[in-house]
C-alpha cells in the first residue's frame, strides 16, 4: 500500500522527523486559505503517487494570493502522467542550501534491509544509482538487532555529508529505519532531505510504502488505505478485480499470469526499445471473465498504445484465456488498441485455434510477441 505524500509526512512527523508546516486542500479557495494561514511563500504540490511531479507541472512555488490561485487552478483537475489530481498539499517553502537523499528498502539479493544516503538529493535516485552508483552510500542492517548508531553514522560519513549536519542526518536515518521496521514498511525515503542555511534538516518530501500482507498489524495505516488509493481510478479497479497491478509510465500494456512471467515481459519490452505501461498479473487459473476484466483495465489506460498477452498454461488453460480474449474484444465495434498474444503450456494449441485472428495478432514466441507489440506502440506514436 502506497501512502500519499501528506500521509507519509504525518507518519514521519509523529515519529519526530522535521517536516514543513502543511495543509491539504481540494479547491482553489482552500489553497488560498491554507497559504495565508501558513504564510507565503508556499509550495502547492499535487497529491498523486507518481514521480517527476515538478517537471510535469504538478508542483509550483507561489509568493502571493494571485499566484496561489493560478497554481491551484492549473494543478487541481489536471491529468498528471495518467493520474487525476483532486487534492494538493499546501506547504511552507523551505529556503535550502543543499538537498540530500535518505532511504530504507529491502535488498533481496542480500536478504537484508539496506539504509541508503546520498548527497545527490532532489533528483531521480534511480538514475543516480544507475549512472553514479558510488554516489549512494549503503549500509546493510541485521533485522534481528536493528540499526546500530554506528551504522547510521557510517552511512552518513561514507556519503560525504558535511560534519555540521551529520548528527541530524544520522538521527533522521535511524528514525526512518525504525519506522520502516515498526510499520511493516516496503520502502521509506525522503527525497529531498533539505538542508537550510541554519544547518537544519527538513523532510521536503516523503515516501512510505507498506507491506499489504501486514496491514492487519497496522490498523492506523489500514484506515488510510482507501484514501491513499483514491487518486488513481485504475488502481481502484485493480482492487475490485483482485489483480496484482502497478501502473508505470510507458505505452506498451502487459498482461500475464504469474509475477515472474510478467516481470520477464517487462524486461523484454525494455530490451526491444519499448516502455512498459503496467505490471498486471491475472494469477493462476484465470477464467474467461477474468481475462476480459484484465483487458478492460489495460484498455482504460490512456497511456497504452498496444497490449501484449504472455500466458503460460499450468492451472491456467490456454483455451480459457483465448475465450476470454475473444469475448472481451468482440464487444467492440473497433478494437481500441492492437493486441498481441503468446500462449504456451496447458491447452495452448487449442487456445491458438480458438483465437480470432481478425481481432488479435498471434505470435509463437514471447520474443516475437513483445517485438510486435513494441512496433505497434511505435506506429501509434508516429501517427
Amino acid at each position: 500500500m502506497k501512502l500519499h505524500e501528506y500521509q507519509a509526512k504525518q507518519v514521519f512527523a509523529d515519529a519526530g522527523v522535521p517536516t514543513p508546516e502543511s495543509k491539504l486542500a481540494s479547491d482553489v479557495d482552500g489553497v488560498v486559505a491554507a497559504a495565508e494561514e501558513i504564510g507565503y511563500p508556499v509550495a502547492v504540490k499535487a497529491q498523486v503517487q507518481v514521480g517527476g511531479r515538478g517537471k510535469a507541472g504538478g508542483i509550483k512555488l507561489v509568493d502571493d494570493e494571485q499566484e496561489a490561485r493560478e497554481a491551484a487552478d492549473s494543478i487541481l483537475g489536471m491529468d498528471l502522467k495518467g493520474y487525476h489530481v483532486d487534492r494538493v498539499l499546501v506547504e511552507e517553502a523551505v529556503d535550502f542550501t543543499n538537498e540530500l537523499y535518505v532511504g530504507i528498502t529491502m535488498d533481496r539479493g542480500e536478504g537484508k534491509p539496506v539504509a541508503m544516503v546520498s548527497t545527490k538529493g532532489g533528483v531521480d535516485i534511480e538514475a543516480v544509482a544507475e549512472e553514479t552508483p558510488e554516489a549512494i552510500a549503503r549500509e546493510h542492517i541485521d533485522p534481528s538487532f536493528g540499526m546500530h548508531p554506528y551504522q547510521a553514522r557510517k552511512a552518513v560519513y561514507d556519503a560525504g555529508v558535511p560534519g555540521e549536519i551529520a548528527r541530524d542526518v544520522s538521527s533522521v536515518l535511524t528514525t526512518l529505519y525504525q519506522l520502516w521496521s515498526d510499520r511493516d514498511g516496503a520502502d521509506a525515503e525522503i527525497n529531498p532531505l533539505m538542508v537550510t542555511s541554519d544547518n537544519d534538516v527538513i523532510a521536503a518530501d516523503a515516501v512510505m510504502n507498506i507491506d499489504e500482507d501486514a496491514l492487519f498489524r497496522q490498523p492506523e495505516l489500514a484506515e488510510m488505505e482507501d484514501e491513499a488509493a483514491s487518486g488513481d481510478a485504475l488502481e481502484q479497479k485493480a482492487d475490485e478485480y483482485n489483480f496484482d497491478y502497478v501502473r508505470l509510465e510507458g505505452n506498451t500494456g502487459i498482461i500475464g499470469n504469474g509475477a515472474g512471467l510478467v516481470m520477464t515481459t517487462l524486461d523484454l519490452v525494455d530490451h526491444y526499445g519499448g516502455e512498459p505501461a503496467n505490471f498486471l498479473d491475472v494469477g493462476g487459473g484465470a477464467k474467461a471473465d477474468r481475462i476480459a476484466n484484465a483487458l478492460d483495465m489495460v484498455f482504460s489506460d490512456e497511456n497504452v498504445d498496444s497490449v501484449v498477452f504472455n500466458i503460460f498454461g499450468g492451472i491456467t488453460r490456454g483455451d480459457e484465456v483465448a475465450k476470454g480474449i475473444n469475448e472481451a474484444l468482440e464487444q467492440f465495434d473497433e478494437i481500441p488498441k492492437p493486441v498481441v498474444v503468446r500462449l504456451a503450456g496447458t491447452n495452448w494449441e487449442e487456445g491458438m485455434e480458438i483465437l480470432n485472428e481478425d481481432l488479435v495478432t498471434v505470435e509463437q514466441t514471447l520474443e516475437d510477441a513483445v517485438q510486435r507489440a513494441v512496433e505497434y506502440a511505435d506506429e501509434v506514436n508516429e501517427q
